[in-house]
Order: C-alpha cells, then sequence, then structure tokens
C-alpha cells in the first residue's frame, strides 16, 4: 500500500496485487447524514443519486453506456459519516473508471427536470423501507439512541424533506463539502501508484480545496420507540452504547459481539434459535463513529416468544464475563481474523478498508497490527467492555404488535 496527498489536498491511495486483472477504484468523501442539518435531512443521498442523471460533458445514459462498455460496474452509498462513489473494471480500464468518477463529482448538472423525477424516486424507497420492518426498525433504533441529532437521523430522510430539497441546496453542499482535504481516492488491484496520482491530479484539480462541514458531537440517550403494527412477527433491537474507532476497547467490543451473536456457534444463536427455536433471525451487531458507538441485538420473533426472547438476551450479555472460556475467545478472534484476511483477497474490499481507515485514522491501515490488536483481547477486556455496556441507559426499539413486548423499565432492571 502506497499513499500520497495532492497539492490540493486530496489523499490518493493504492494497493497493488499484482496477480489481479481488475482494479477497483472509488472516491469517499468524509461528510454523510450527520453533517445535515435537520431541514436537510436526507440531501447527502439525494446528492448521492443526482451526480449520476447528467453532467456538462454525459448525459445519464452515456455515464451508464461507458462504465459497462469496458465490461465495469459503478455504484455509490450513503452512510452517516461518509459518502462513497466506487467502480470496478479491468485493470487496463482504470483510467475510464477514474474520469467517470471525477466527472460526475466534478460536473454533474443536478438538472431540475431530472431532480422532480429522482425526489420521486427516493420517497418510493423512504416508502420501501418504511413497509419492511425488518429494515426500518434500525432507523427507529438510531433515533432512539441519539435523538434530535444527525447521527440518529435516517439516512434517506424523511418524504417531507426530500420533497421540499430545491437544486441551489444539492449545489451549495457538494460546493462547501467536496472537498480535497475530506476525499479519500482509493484503488486496489493490478495498479501502479505513481500512475494513479499522475492521473488523480489531471482529473480532480478542480475540487475545491477545503471542505467546510460542522459535526455535532454524538450525544448518546438511549430509550425506546415502540411502532405497533399488525404483523405476524415483533422485531425488535436490543442495544447499548458501544464505542469509537479510536476507543481502546474498539477490537475487544468486535471480539464480544461475535461471540456474543456473531456466528452459528455464538451463545444467542444456539440458544435463542437452535436450543429454544424461538426466532428465525437472531444476531448482534455494532456501528462505530468518529466520537461513538452502538452494540444491538436484533431478533425477529413471535408475540408469545418474545417474552422468552428478551430475557435470554439480557441474561446472555450479562453471563458473558462469568462463564467466558478460552475456546469461545479463541473462536471469536479467529472468526473476525479470518473474516478480514479473506476479505483481502477482494479488490473491492480492500479499496473500501484501505479508504474507510484513511478517513477515521489518517493513515494507511496495517492489517499486522489489527490482527495483533485482535489477538491481544482478553477475557478482562470482555468483561470491561460489559460493564461498558451496561453501565449507559439501554436502547430499546420495536416494530409489530409491541404490546407482547414488556416495558422498557423491565428490561433495563434485567440487565441490572
Amino acid at each position: 500500500m502506497r499513499l500520497t496527498v495532492l497539492d490540493n489536498g486530496l489523499t490518493v491511495a493504492t494497493d497493488a496485487m499484482p496477480s489481479v486483472e481488475s482494479a477497483s477504484v472509488g472516491l469517499w468523501v468524509g461528510v454523510g447524514t450527520r453533517h445535515e442539518r435537520a431541514e436537510q435531512n436526507g440531501l447527502a443521498h439525494l446528492i448521492e443519486h443526482m451526480v449520476f442523471k447528467g453532467t456538462t460533458q454525459r448525459d445519464a445514459a452515456a455515464i451508464a453506456r461507458e462504465i459497462e462498455d469496458v465490461g465495469g460496474h459503478m455504484n455509490a452509498y450513503t452512510s452517516r459519516e461518509q459518502t462513497a462513489y466506487y467502480a470496478k473494471v479491468l485493470a487496463d480500464d482504470l483510467p475510464v473508471a477514474v474520469d467517470l468518477i471525477a466527472d460526475i463529482l466534478q460536473d454533474s448538472l443536478f438538472d431540475p427536470t431530472e431532480l422532480d423525477r429522482e425526489r420521486a424516486v427516493i420517497v418510493q424507497e423512504i416508502a420501501q423501507v418504511n413497509d419492511t420492518p425488518d429494515d426500518v426498525i434500525f432507523d427507529h433504533f438510531q433515533t432512539a439512541a441519539f435523538p434530535d441529532q444527525g447521527l440518529g437521523r435516517p439516512v434517506l430522510g424523511t418524504s417531507d424533506v426530500v420533497r421540499a430539497l430545491g437544486r441551489q441546496s444539492l449545489v451549495d453542499y457538494v460546493a462547501s463539502s467536496y472537498a480535497a482535504d475530506s476525499c479519500v481516492l482509493s484503488v486496489a488491484g493490478r495498479v501502479d501508484h505513481d500512475a494513479v496520482v499522475a492521473l488523480a491530479a489531471e482529473r480532480f484539480a478542480a475540487l475545491p480545496t477545503t471542505a467546510e462541514k460542522s459535526t455535532d458531537p454524538a450525544r448518546y440517550t438511549g430509550g425506546e420507540i415502540r411502532v405497533d403494527r399488525d404483523l405476524e412477527q415483533l422485531h425488535v433491537i436490543l442495544g447499548f452504547r458501544g464505542v469509537s474507532f479510536s476507543d481502546s476497547d474498539f477490537y475487544a467490543l468486535q471480539v464480544l459481539s461475535m461471540l456474543y451473536g456473531g456466528g452459528m456457534s455464538s451463545r444467542l444463536f444456539q440458544e435463542v434459535r437452535e436450543k429454544r427455536g424461538l426466532a428465525y433471525s437472531i444476531y448482534s451487531f455494532t456501528s462505530a463513529y468518529l466520537d461513538d458507538g452502538l452494540l444491538g441485538v436484533y431478533a425477529g420473533t413471535g408475540p408469545e416468544e418474545v417474552g422468552e426472547v428478551m430475557p435470554v438476551v439480557c441474561d446472555q450479555l450479562r453471563a458473558i464475563p462469568e462463564e467466558l472460556d478460552d475456546s469461545e475467545l479463541a473462536r471469536a478472534v479467529i472468526q473476525l481474523k479470518s473474516s478480514l484476511l479473506m476479505s483481502r483477497e477482494s479488490t473491492s474490499a480492500r479499496c473500501e478498508q484501505m479508504a474507510n481507515h484513511i478517513l477515521v485514522h489518517g493513515r494507511l491501515p496495517d492489517m499486522a497490527e489489527i490482527i495483533a490488536n485482535l489477538e491481544t483481547v482478553d477475557a478482562a477486556a470482555i468483561a470491561r467492555v460489559v460493564d461498558r455496556l451496561l453501565a449507559a441507559p439501554p436502547t430499546l426499539a420495536a416494530v409489530g404488535p409491541t404490546g407482547a413486548l414488556e416495558s422498557y423499565d423491565a428490561v433495563r432492571a434485567r440487565l441490572g
């Protein structure tokens, strides 16, 4: 891996994989949903859609044709702290992908007619999420954990806000936020670093130099949101305040989540699904941010079963420090190590890992260091993280026949 910062502040990183025939490239921008004001909620995601709708050089059809003419594909996503635009092509066609990404991010028209059409598309996307309970519950969980702040708002925004967003708001946001010093151009595959740097210097010269963005500090509160709906299943997330990317317990929390509910051998999968048959889907997950984080447990279960599921979820977390043995801990660590190392076989994964690490930590990832951090997680670290999780009020989100779910106070009491 190599890294160069251009004169305009753009970071260019490459990860050479000489044995492959392809290259993955993307521009990661260090802005996302949490950088929007309430009246802008959904703006970052709307921009992600609109840049593909035409530039001064290409219309939407031409953008699609040019990437597919070389057998490649191109996409984008918005998260709470980042927006990414990426492509995968054969290595010799990397200049095509870079040119397309540079074009859509520096010369998009944001045509009013296309904007009207795309707002309608996103309103339908929002409706689809709202009609999918095991999807929308994650937005409710985020809102309950971080209420009244950017980190707690949905990435897609709300229908009313999206309908009200005008063209000038998109133009202003891109001009102020899509700046070289907040971007990483990441490339992995059969690539030459110096050639990529030269290409980036030529094609991204029009990026503004300095980003203007404000980020309110995360304010975790916990609490609950219940949405009563006539469904066959009750969808529940019980969660806790986690840790940020830079926290000393970051790796310990990943290991804890793996042994708690991260795989088929995890405590929750074995106890809730295999032994008791209470749920088809149950798992734990972590979400880390620059200044805070979450750990959550999702379960999709019946209203008759939820009364047994919730005590198991609470009891299993509290029992981990007392019952954890060396083999269980070792299995969780090796699962995480294997997942990380297997992902290194993918140009797309390596491209994304590199960009994310640079945006978060300001440097290239060191795989040996990451693995060493995982391997140093011991029982004492797991016990410490469990204590941290239980120290703050929990977060509870539920969608479905919520009357079957015990009260927030009852759940909190189970956690001690």
